[in-house]
């Protein structure tokens, strides 16, 4: 495959005085610091992707909806599926690098309610996996609090603990980009290492392993659903979720050095590290497996937590947990970067309610704020109805996919419609730009079917979906607002002269 990162040598010298000339060229006055590098860039992707945080949660869910034939053998090919969307999306990047991301590229190749949409969409994905990533760090802490000290993690006891991870992030978030920059670099080699550290210990220290018959072709059904087709179909949310929100590399543009080569590869190299780690993640824990039943109900309420338990002993599980919750974390400090980029960036195009307060930046940190707080909040309320279902942590999960996904896929496919008229950016894929936009817009749709469905049988007011629900209700939110605020939105062709570009500037700091 022939794909070109090249940037023109004019621009090599200067990438940094480039990038903001981009940027007001694609309509935006520089208000954000860009001090974020190539490395950071692709560390924020690959923090929020976070293989210990998605793998981890939804372990116990793919137990139950295919087992691990299907864990294995659909992180595989989802993978794969979702590198062909992290580089069609990464071509598009390169030529609109902004922190409005997705709904931006939308605008531009189909017009003001493609981007409209699509923003809401976008949104709803990121407010639903910080609730899904913090709350999932929540399950681990009460597992561990559990394991040393007895602690019952009730409902009630997880969303006090989920709230005050949310806190953290919320106060990490307002020190600025740079802080931001390094906690996902350290993220990173946390992540890598965390992942050799807990396989090479569960292939070492337990006396009995499960065999390669079962852990590549065992299929377990706990669904209720009796078609194994449709189990495993369901079963693939374990990937997909963990493979979302590598757009965090887009929303972080506006801080980034030579955006336009570094968010696009940022993209894709968190797509296939995470790839490959994840695999071998997965069929750690899975060999590691002592007692099926026993782990799928463990008292912990966090199946991975008794998997480590049975084969490495309390102690060593203890420090195995701490590993897994600390990458948690950085995981759900990355994403609530990210979703406030993206909020600051939809109420600089006056697309939200309350627009003029969310797009301020705080003059000392350059640093948007009202957006933190306003995302943490609402991925607080997306989790409330964790306190009474069961299977809600499910559906936040869901949300998080089927408000993303089709984000994503929505600038590929009007891309591909463009067709030449798609002014393409120094990172870009060639005569592969087609075929892999086309495969890229087919999995999304696929997906954002499969995970509308019911996830168990028979479907009842504890057991529906609610992301469809979620959906409903987000599309509904947009289509009521759009008639309030289609004539104040918009996004920028390119800002005049000095003298309005700093009075622009003026009204969001």
């Amino acid at each position: 495959m022939s794909i070109s990162a090249s940037t023109p040598s004019s621009t090599e010298p200067t990438p940094h005085k480039d990038e903001e000339q981009r940027l007001r060229e694609l309509g935006y006055q520089p208000v954000l610091a860009r001090r974020m590098n190539g490395f950071g860039n692709f560390a924020i992707s690959f923090s929020v992707i976070s293989i210990l945080s998605g793998c981890m949660t939804l372990y116990g869910f793919g137990m139950s909806t295919g087992g691990p034939a299907v864990m294995l053998w659909g992180w595989a090919g989802v993978g794969l599926f979702v590198l062909c969307v992290g580089m069609a999306l990464a071509e598009v990047t390169s030529a609109y690098p902004t922190s409005g991301a997705l709904y931006y590229m939308a605008d531009r190749l189909g017009g003001r309610k493609w981007g409209w949409y699509t923003g809401w969409l976008n949104l709803l994905g990121l407010l639903g996996a910080i609730a899904g990533i913090d709350y999932g760090a929540a399950l681990f802490t009460g597992a561990l609090l559990n394991l040393q000290w007895g602690f019952d993690p009730t409902p009630g006891s997880t969303m006090v603990i989920f709230l005050c991870i949310l806190l953290l992030h919320a106060v990490l978030n307002l020190f600025g980009v740079r802080l931001v920059s390094v906690l996902n670099s350290i993220s990173v080699w946390w992540h890598l290492a965390g992942v050799a550290v807990i396989v090479t210990v569960l292939a070492i220290v337990p006396s009995n392993h499960q065999s390669p018959s079962f852990v590549f072709t065992e299929f377990v059904n706990g669904t209720g659903w009796e078609n194994p087709i449709y189990v495993a179909a369901i079963g693939l949310l374990l990937a997909q979720y963990t493979f979302c929100g590598y757009d965090a590399s887009v929303h972080l543009s506006e801080e980034t050095s030579n955006a336009s080569v570094t968010a696009a590869k940022g993209i894709v190299r968190a797509i296939w590290v995470s790839w490959i780690a994840g695999f071998v993640l997965l069929a750690g824990l899975t060999f590691a497996i002592q007692d099926y039943a026993g782990t799928q109900n463990s008292a912990t309420g966090v199946p991975p937590a008794q998997i480590l338990i049975d084969a490495l002993g309390t102690s060593g599980a203890t420090a195995m947990l701490l590993i897994v919750i600390a990458a948690q974390l950085f995981c759900g400090n990355a994403e609530v970067a990210a979703a406030s980029r993206m909020v600051f960036a939809f109420s600089r195009d006056n697309a939200l309610p309350g627009s003029a307060l969310w797009r301020k930046v705080s003059s000392r940190t350059q640093t948007p704020v009202p957006a933190v707080w306003l995302s943490v909040a609402v991925a607080a309320l997306l989790a409330v109805p964790s306190l009474y279902s069961a299977t809600a942590y499910g559906a936040v999960t869901a949300i998080n996919v089927i408000g993303i996904t089709p984000a994503y896929a929505i600038p590929i496919y009007l891309k591909l419609r463009a067709g030449d008229r798609f002014q393409r950016g120094p990172w870009h894929l060639g005569r592969w730009s087609k075929p892999i936009g086309w495969i890229a817009v087919v999995w999304v749709a696929i997906v954002s079917v499969l995970f509308l469905l019911p996830q168990s049988s028979p479907v009842t007011i504890d057991s529906m979906n609610y992301a469809s629900i979620a959906l409903v209700a987000v599309l509904v939110l947009a289509t009521v607002w759009w008639f309030v605020a289609r004539r104040s939105y918009s996004t920028p062709a390119a800002y005049g002269n000095a003298r309005e570009q700093a009075e622009i500037a003026e009204g969001i700091v």
